[in-house]
């Protein structure tokens, strides 16, 4: 049975289906000794080579789908390496052998909280996808007076950068003065929504932190830096909360 080349590549955590498509348009993989195209399907005894290296591909061989959620500190970047040696968020996960670490989504610089990596990088292209419909908690401190209209405003939705945007959930955590904090959700999670849609408010927001993602908490016993590896009922309901697309 044949299955598209980025599919059987992201499986096998080479990365993100979207990045393993950039891959095969800068001719970066071979089958059976030809450069491939965007298309292109595989089956088990095909040669694939990624960068010139034999990629293995034998679905009998397969490694088990891991999954970490790791509680990302501020100031960390969401790449492999940082030209300006800063530090990321790749820096304190634990080797693999064979596959590599792919990130589900990304978190700003000053951004801290839950952040899921999987060797799974087709499991990866599902929780990411927009039609997955993944709901994201965030716990937010904003510096300003929050009215009622403004909380309205935000859960009735604003146009922001040509998009329509909303909170799906807003809820009061308390706070002093005009420091106050509060818990929202989003059903996706575009560059800097969270703030962009307070900002639209005319208030700052001075802390941020992803506390959930679909049915994942932040442990309290996983402390900023340090990570926690899914179980496979876990990662199981993580699974079905996402609805997985389907398709070869």
């Amino acid at each position: 049975m044949s299955e598209k080349l980025q599919k059987v590549l992201a499986r096998a955590g080479l990365g993100s289906r979207r990045q393993l498509e950039g891959w095969i348009r800068d001719g970066r993989i071979q089958v059976n000794g030809r450069i491939a195209s965007l298309g292109d399907r595989v089956e088990a005894g095909d040669r694939i080579s990624v960068d010139g290296r034999k990629f293995n591909h034998n679905p009998k061989t397969r490694p088990r789908c891991r999954v970490l959620l790791y509680n990302k500190p501020d100031h960390e970047v969401c790449t492999r390496s940082d030209p300006q040696g800063r530090p990321t968020v790749f820096d304190r996960l634990p080797p693999l052998r064979n596959s590599r670490w792919v990130a589900v989504g990304r978190l700003d610089l000053n951004t801290s909280g839950l952040l899921l990596f999987t060797n799974d990088g087709e499991l990866a292209n599902q929780l990411m996808h927009p039609a997955s419909g993944i709901d994201r908690e965030y716990a937010v401190r904003v510096l300003g007076k929050v009215s009622d209209g403004m909380v309205q405003n935000m859960l009735d939705g604003v146009e922001i950068d040509g998009q329509f945007c909303r909170f799906s959930d807003i809820r009061h955590f308390g706070g002093e003065g005009v420091n106050q904090w509060y818990h929202v959700v989003l059903m996706a999670g575009r560059n800097r929504e969270v703030r962009k849609l307070w900002q639209s408010q005319g208030l700052r927001v001075s802390r941020l932190k992803r506390v959930r993602f679909g049915p994942v908490f932040v442990p309290s016993s996983v402390k900023a830096g340090r990570f926690h590896e899914l179980d496979p009922a876990e990662i199981d309901e993580l699974r079905r909360y996402g609805n997985p697309l389907k398709g070869g």
